[in-house]
């Protein structure tokens, strides 16, 4: 199956714009609108240091300001728990991973790099989360 906003497995919020993250910062609209239509990993819990967290990927797509992402999981072993955790409801929030931030006077993320998604029990923006399966 080829990842497109027709054909994923799963579909959510990656990060939304105006709302304050459990780290003390807010993204504010557009900070990753230049990620339009880009695929970066789909990764277990922002685990960088093994191969078998890596799930799958996600296609991102800017919208309303946030960024919104299309999910495909890997026919792996990690990528089939995954999706299965996902489509039993067990796991439903996102999170990015992200660097080379700028920020307001008001910690406010104007710019930045979102290198993966990650699936995790609680992400740091309240509206992260999957919303379509």
């Amino acid at each position: 199956m080829e990842l497109s906003t027709t054909h994923y497995d799963f579909a959510g919020w990656v990060t939304c714009s105006d709302r304050l993250c459990s780290d003390g910062r807010t993204i504010m609209p557009d900070a990753f609108k230049h990620h339009d239509g880009e695929i970066v990993p789909l990764v277990w819990n922002h685990q960088h240091d093994d191969p078998n967290n890596i799930l799958g990927k996600v296609l991102l797509h800017s919208k309303d300001g946030s960024m919104y992402g299309y999910g495909q999981f890997n026919d792996t072993e990690s990528g089939k728990l995954g999706k299965e955790l996902v489509e039993h409801g067990d796991v439903c929030a996102l999170s990015i991973c992200a660097n080379q931030l700028k920020h307001n006077a008001n910690r406010g993320v104007t710019h930045g790099m979102i290198r993966e998604v990650s699936l995790v029990l609680a992400g740091a923006n309240p509206g992260a989360f999957i919303d379509t399966i």
